[in-house]
């Protein structure tokens, strides 16, 4: 019996290779994860009784109030029309039952990374000393639970919205460290960045449907359709995931003989490994290398959560988009982004193959791509104006281009030490999650009564400063090169490869 098991996933894993159908689905359940995280963004424009909070911020001018407005009136900051007129506007269908200020929905956008910022390394532990496959669907099904539950407890008091935020962050946190341990265990030296692209790519490909979805599911169905519907679809994948997925190409029987030994020598791990060694935590804090890449992911996180939390209400706010095309225009940006990631990786990933390039050159390239165009589309969108569908372009093409992220720093730390490469995710992601608390709450903070491209502007600028650090940090100190500090405990013994050579035979054939 056993054995006929044995044939039946050797066949399957013939006709699909094993390491790719854990990319498919390991990208979904970055999606997931993500889709469920940024839908409170598109769900809570509806939400929020927008009429209510308008005129609670307004006051009587005193005669004080309007001499300094009438000084005051040719520093004016230009507000813009909706487009296409004040027809485009549909104020009675976007006021929701929640009357949340400013800052009250800066702090429910940003709850969901205290929970992100706690869990990521204890579980990242479990996820290299016990199990990377259990550990992704912990971080999947709290999600799902967390978004089911959502529209109950929001509706009796915004206390019960901050704990279900806070505990999907919980869950959020194990996505990245879990998905690296299992990259780290199943991905080829030559397919690395490429597969690493396939897999978070799934982060922007969730991001987009979610905007999408939740545009349309809020302004046709009512906010709560929001989380009830995308929270029932995701329930499909945990099945798939238990299934189909296992920690390493040695447990997997939906495998063939020949993708296994393919991956395992080139991975050097044909023998199981008894214990995993123990991270050496005094020189990981003493690697330059690892502070250029938490540097990178620290201040690119501002950017990306700029973009990710704060374009769609930047685009009902100043832009006066309604609903339903602040959606659909979120969202068009995550599309040629999977696109572009994806065929930059391959890129790469070849010109490495063949040796044109190093791991080191390529990761550098990737994370300038990544930071200098959207700088500069974010320089031009502070002068831009009013001009939306050219405003609405600038954003797009910035979004595009941080879709090299995935092939750049992002994947940085399974080439300088693949045994903690959940570890160092985890502290960097750990790091790179202040951002994601702090943008709600800086936005919410700058345009407080004041939703206007002035404010914008120095959000804008701010996030222009940290591109520049990081381009800076990572294409000076960054690193492709496998560290020396990667080889302790039971491996101390075993020879450090060159970052240009291959681990094993070059020779050996990359397809079953």
């Amino acid at each position: 019996m056993a054995e006929e098991v044995i044939a039946k996933g050797s066949i399957l894993g013939k006709l699909v290779p094993a390491r790719y159908v854990l990319a498919i689905l390991g990208s979904i359940g970055m999606a997931i994860v993500y889709g469920l995280k940024v839908n409170l963004s598109v769900a809570m424009v509806a939400m929020v009784n927008h009429t209510s909070i308008h005129l609670m911020q307004e006051k009587p001018l005193d005669h004080h109030t309007i001499s300094n407005i009438s000084s005051s009136s040719a520093e004016a900051v230009e507000v813009c029309s909706p487009p296409g007129g004040a027809t485009n506007v549909t104020a009675k269908v976007e006021d929701g039952p929640f009357s949340w200020s400013e800052p009250l929905q800066g702090t429910l956008l940003s709850c969901y990374f205290w929970g992100y910022l706690v869990s990521q390394i204890p579980l990242a532990h479990v996820a290299e000393n016990f199990s990377a496959k259990w550990v992704m669907l912990f971080s999947v099904a709290i999600n799902v639970v967390c978004t089911l539950l959502t529209p109950l407890l929001t509706s009796a008091h915004y206390g019960g919205l901050i704990l279900m935020r806070v505990l999907e962050g919980v869950g959020g946190g194990a996505s990245f460290p879990a998905m690296h341990v299992m990259i780290a265990s199943w991905a080829p030296p030559t397919e690395r960045m490429v597969m690493s692209t396939i897999i978070y790519v799934g982060t922007s490909a969730g991001t987009a449907l979610s905007i999408l979805l939740a545009g349309v599911l809020s302004a046709n169905w009512g906010w709560e359709s929001v989380f009830y519907v995308m929270g029932a679809l995701s329930c499909i994948w945990m099945v798939l995931w238990v299934i189909l997925v296992q920690d390493n190409p040695n447990k997997q029987r939906f495998i063939s003989a020949e993708e296994r030994h393919m991956i395992t020598s080139s991975l050097g791990t044909e023998t199981k490994v008894e214990h995993h060694p123990k991270v050496p935590w005094g020189k990981v804090f003493r690697s330059v290398p690892f502070w250029a890449i938490l540097i990178a992911h620290t201040c690119n996180n501002f950017g990306w959560y700029m973009f990710l939390i704060e374009i769609p209400f930047y685009m009902k706010q100043v832009l006066k988009f309604n609903v339903a095309s602040n959606a659909a225009l979120s969202a068009l940006p995550y599309f040629p982004m999977i696109i572009f990631s994806i065929l930059l990786g391959k890129i790469l990933d070849t010109l490495q193959a063949k040796g044109k390039i190093s791991t080191t050159f390529a990761r550098k390239t990737a994370t300038s791509i990544c930071t200098v165009i959207p700088g500069i589309c974010l320089l031009i969108l502070c002068y831009i104006g009013c001009r939306h569908y050219e405003a609405v372009s600038i954003m797009s093409v910035g979004i595009v281009a941080m879709g090299a992220m995935f092939s750049g720093f992002l994947s940085n730390h399974i080439d300088i030490a693949p045994n903690f490469a959940g570890t160092l995710v985890a502290l960097t992601n750990t790091a790179a999650t202040l951002p994601g608390i702090i943008v709600p709450l800086f936005v919410g903070f700058v345009t407080h009564g004041n939703q206007n491209i002035g404010a914008w502007r120095i959000i804008f600028g701010v996030t222009i400063v940290l591109f520049v650090l990081e381009f800076l940090a990572f294409v000076i100190f960054g690193s492709g090169a496998e560290q020396s500090w990667n080889r302790s405990g039971a491996q101390k013994d075993a020879e450090v490869k060159d970052e240009k050579t291959p681990l094993k035979d070059v020779n050996v054939q990359q397809k079953p």
